[in-house]
């Protein structure tokens, strides 16, 4: 039960540190001691017991969350200079946003427009003081 006492309130900035297989093995233990407190809970166990529970689900949920923000910054790293991108690694913005023209695209012109700019430039004026 010594060990069971080490594992409770796991710090997310202490996760960062590890690396993926040590997570999973911590994630393991959590889980296995999550369904240890479960059997005490239906077996009528100390107080104590009953109360860690929550404690234990929220540490089981903070594992899973370093794991999966240390996944998707692998994911990140390797699609950095691709051209595709996978869908959840690109940014959300609004889907106005996303359809909306690149600064490149709305500069263009056609060619009946390049021909008036180059034929027709706009007048100067010389205003009398």
């Amino acid at each position: 039960s010594t060990r069971a006492i080490t594992m409770v309130k796991v710090k997310a900035y202490e996760l960062r540190s590890k690396n993926k297989e040590d997570l999973v093995r911590q994630l393991d233990e959590l889980k296995t001691e999550l369904q240890q407190l479960r059997v005490a809970k239906v077996t009528g166990g100390a107080a104590s017991k009953l109360s860690k529970i929550k404690v234990v689900r929220k540490s089981i949920a903070r594992v899973l969350t370093v794991f999966n923000q240390n996944k998707k910054n692998a994911v990140r790293e390797a699609y950095k200079d691709k051209t595709h991108v996978p869908l959840d690694i690109r940014s959300k913005k609004t889907r106005a946003l996303r359809r909306k023209l690149t600064f490149k695209q709305s500069e263009k012109l056609t060619t009946k427009a390049k021909k008036k700019a180059a034929h027709f430039p706009a007048r100067k004026y010389a205003v009398k003081a």
